[in-house]
């Protein structure tokens, strides 16, 4: 498996808009993503700070994503 790139939040939060995904809602420093076919997950966005590397896996984990795929859309 290839290491999850450092990546800030809003950089995750836009590449995800650009795979389809839309911002449901923002509760605080947290976007709330969801895609149209129901799949959802939770993007810290906490101002200029690099999201931790397992938080991205996992966001990766709940839409089924590659990393390969998230720097394709970074």
């Amino acid at each position: 498996m290839p290491p999850v790139p450092a990546v800030r939040g809003d950089r995750v939060a836009a590449a995800l808009e650009r795979a389809g995904f839309k911002v449901a809602r923002v509760a605080g420093s947290h976007h709330i993503m969801r895609h149209p076919d129901g799949r959802g997950t939770t993007v810290p966005v906490h101002g200029g700070r690099d999201v931790a590397k397992g938080i991205l896996r996992g966001i990766l984990a709940d839409f089924g994503m590659s990393v390969d795929e998230l720097r394709s859309l970074l």
